[in-house]
């Protein structure tokens, strides 16, 4: 039968394969990560030293090493459970996207399913390499000062793996969420909602609202990392802008056309 043709409860029934496809997927690839322990976390606690690559890279940053510590009696076991689960669902990630767009693409005409395709890809790769920049870059400079901190020599830091693990998480939802910012833009300038004039026009207010959220994200007092910080995120913006005209351009030639 035409899947454009199925009834409601057909329908329902082909979602309900695919969304226990995606959960077998997810579980299959969760159980796998939890039993490389050893890799898992020594990926997961290498920006807590020194010796991480981005340091390495950088020079010139003095020895640290983060003390973390477990409070709860399941918390290291739940941890373990949570990061396995989460890079099982990163990992299944694009057979989730394939299974998902494979049910919806029968409802979308053919120029629907060239755009669709085009968002799909680029908001996945894009938010990809926000989680990277994040773990590379952002996350060792913000757990760095924020670990190593202090009001006074006699309060030692000892900082639980929990708050470790849910900052990690949290930061690198944020920056893969920030690295949409070209995908969204694109999809605004292609309904015509937004124009690269506009955003030339507000490139200072824009630098500033950047450099204010970039404070925010490593709230530290050394320039260098405030501008390391604020630069992918500049970067994003002049990207987006070049995506807008191109966009744009493209959108007068075919009205021109036709």
């Amino acid at each position: 039968m035409d899947e454009n043709q199925q009834t409601f409860w057909e329908h329902l029934d082909v979602l309900r394969g695919s969304l226990l496809r995606i959960l077998a997927a997810v579980l299959l690839s969760g159980i796998v990560a939890f039993f490389f322990k050893e890799e898992l976390f020594a990926i997961i606690l290498a920006p807590a030293s020194s010796d991480f690559i981005f340091y390495r890279w950088v020079g010139g940053v003095e020895p640290f090493s983060l003390h973390l510590v477990n409070t709860g009696l399941t918390e290291q076991f739940m941890a373990h459970l949570n990061v396995s689960m989460t890079v099982g669902l990163l990992c299944a990630s694009p057979y989730v996207i394939y299974v998902l767009f494979r049910f919806v693409s029968p409802a979308l005409y053919e120029r629907e399913k060239r755009y669709s395709v085009r968002l799909v890809l680029g908001g996945y790769l894009m938010f990809v390499v926000g989680l990277l920049v994040n773990y590379f870059v952002i996350f060792p400079l913000t757990v760095r000062f924020l670990g190593t901190y202090q009001v006074s020599e006699n309060v030692e830091n000892m900082l639980t793996l929990h708050s470790y693990i849910g900052t990690l998480l949290t930061m690198s939802l944020v920056f893969g969420a920030l690295f949409e910012i070209p995908v969204v833009c694109w999809l605004l300038a292609l309904f015509g909602l937004l124009r690269p004039e506009w955003m030339r026009h507000y490139r200072r207010h824009s630098i500033m609202v950047i450099l204010v959220l970039a404070a925010i994200v490593t709230p530290t007092t050394d320039v260098f990392t405030l501008l390391i910080v604020s630069l992918p995120i500049w970067l994003l913006y002049e990207v987006s802008i070049w995506v807008v005209a191109v966009t744009a351009k493209k959108k007068v030639e075919k009205e021109k056309n036709t």
